[in-house]
């Protein structure tokens, strides 16, 4: 089956799940898009970060080389569409993938795009140029990456040391911008240089983040919009209140919990709102390196302790999902489903058995109500961490586990967890896109940076290869649910739930669709556009 009519089967069943695209209007142009921004994060370098305070408002600024379709709400192979490129293709052992480039396009400075600026941008992630990523947390995604050759400046290829089918799912997400060759990874974290359809202007640091209209952009009618400004506001009743009082045409980018979502509709009656399914799971961080966390019986007590449905009550409304480390469906393409999920070490409903063996386990290990283990539960300061920080802490107690929150800055989390100084510990997953192999390799093999509880596995690491090579999706599913088996098992990072959420904005405000297994995916709003 040809790509083209692939793409057509999927569209139709993406309609036929209510997943459709945006119907047809007429676009305004002009006006100042103004968005609250809940993070002031470390720099403008999406290949050095890890939020969506940085990619956000950062991936208009930039192009890939394919992307995922921004008006399909579900991310798949077949959404994706050719943005650098014009025309792609594999040879037929599928271990070289050759991509035609657009002619004509400039970077912001004026100096042209070329088939060197991808060669040095994925040279720069796979550690070999001499130019260096501060933080380069997107690595491990290109572990299977031999290298890329300039066959002219406008064809490029990408040579494969195996066949690995979905790897170009990698290059389409919003981690994958391309960068240019002749500016230096110092440069593009205060002023990044772009060939997309905004052209940053200023970051003033807790602050603001200010884009602006590329007059030349290389689609010659985009963007609608003459800029977009996000403003910093940690508060998110403050950013409501803001956003009630007309001061942002959007909410955040980021996480807007169901709670929050209804006091926006409050002080909002006129605000157009959804629920929609994030594939961002939180997950409790073991660091397995320090004594006594070393012991896997006292990791699986700390894992059998989490009671995921409470996470769900309390911080989504009861809205939310459980799931592994792939996203559960309907929303997510390769999680186990409910049944499957139960017989998981940990998954199982029956919460109260599940605590009588952690503490079980706990006893045979020295512990008990006279003799509990103190520990520090390391987070970044933000909600969508420092919640669900709190409640674990709550559920450590039932094993006699206490807890102190230490809450860190954004600006320094990254490092720190990268770094595995924590004990125990909360993160967000921030998964680039829904397939195993990004998961996986960034969060699960040994050595990746963003393996951030030093789990290694080479049993598991070889599945993971295997999953990666298999062409046939339904045998794929099968390896990967047997990576979530022994995932499980060896209390790797424990899933604790996937959240929803809410996304508001102005009745005039047009043109977006939000992603609900891609939320880092679609943020280009070159089609978005204010109707006053």
């Amino acid at each position: 089956m040809s790509r083209s009519i692939r793409a057509v089967a999927a569209t139709a069943i993406l309609l036929a799940m209510g997943f459709g695209t945006e119907p047809a209007a007429a676009q305004k142009r002009g006006g100042i898009l103004k968005i609250p921004a809940l993070d002031s994060p470390a720099s403008m370098s999406i290949h050095e970060e890890s939020t969506i305070a940085v990619l956000g408002p950062m991936m208009g600024v930039f192009n890939n080389l394919v992307m995922f379709d921004q008006h399909v709400r579900q991310n798949s192979l077949e959404s994706i569409v050719p943005d650098l490129a014009t025309a792609w293709s594999w040879n037929e052992e599928g271990t070289r993938l050759t991509f035609t480039l657009r002619d004509g396009v400039q970077w912001h400075d004026g100096k042209p795009f070329t088939a060197h600026d991808v060669q040095c941008t994925w040279d720069m992630i796979a550690g070999k140029s001499n130019e260096r990523f501060r933080v380069n947390p997107r690595k491990s995604w290109y572990r299977n990456l031999e290298e890329v050759t300039v066959n002219s400046d406008h064809e490029v290829s990408f040579q494969l040391k195996w066949p690995q089918p979905s790897f170009i799912a990698l290059l389409a997400s919003g981690w994958s911008p391309v960068y240019p060759c002749h500016v230096a990874p110092r440069e593009m974290r205060q002023h990044p240089i772009g060939t997309g359809p905004f052209k940053f202007v200023e970051f003033k640091p807790n602050e603001y983040i200010k884009i602006t209209r590329n007059p030349d952009y290389w689609k010659k009618d985009r963007p609608y919009l003459d800029g977009i400004e996000y403003t910093i506001i940690r508060n998110p009743s403050t950013a409501v209140l803001a956003f009630a009082a007309g001061q942002f045409d959007r909410y955040s980018l980021g996480i807007l919990s169901v709670p929050v979502m209804k006091e926006l509709q409050k002080n909002a009656p006129q605000a157009i709102c959804e629920v929609v399914p994030w594939n961002i799971s939180r997950n409790m961080l073991i660091n397995r390196s320090v004594p006594p966390f070393d012991n896997p019986e006292l990791r699986r007590a700390l894992a059998l302790t989490v009671d995921r449905q409470t996470f769900i009550d309390i911080l989504s409304d009861g809205q939310g999902t459980i799931g592994g480390a792939m996203m559960p469906p309907p929303a997510g393409r390769w999680g186990m489903p409910p049944e499957v999920l139960r017989t998981l070490p940990g998954y199982g409903a029956d919460v109260a058995a599940n605590r009588a063996d952690a503490r079980h386990i706990m006893e045979q290990l020295g512990y008990g109500p006279d003799r509990r283990l103190a520990v520090t539960v390391t987070t970044r300061n933000v909600a969508a961490y420092r919640d669900p920080s709190v409640l674990l802490i709550d559920q450590l107690k039932e094993v006699y586990v206490d807890g102190v929150l230490d809450a860190v800055d954004t600006t320094a989390w990254y490092p720190k967890v990268m770094r595995k100084d924590y004990t125990v510990g909360l993160t967000v997953s921030e998964n680039g896109l829904d397939d195993p192999d990004q998961q996986f390799y960034e969060n699960y093999v040994c050595g990746a940076d963003r393996n951030y509880t030093g789990y290694c596995n080479p049993d598991v690491d070889a599945l993971v290869d295997r999953q990666s090579m298999e062409p046939d999706i339904d045998r794929r599913k099968q390896l990967v649910w047997e990576i979530e088996r022994r995932l499980a098992e060896d209390v790797a990072r424990p899933s604790i739930f996937y959240p929803v959420s809410g996304a508001c904005w102005q009745p005039y405000f047009k043109g977006h669709t939000m992603m609900i297994n891609g939320n880092y995916n679609g943020w280009r709003l070159e089609d978005a556009w204010l109707d006053k």
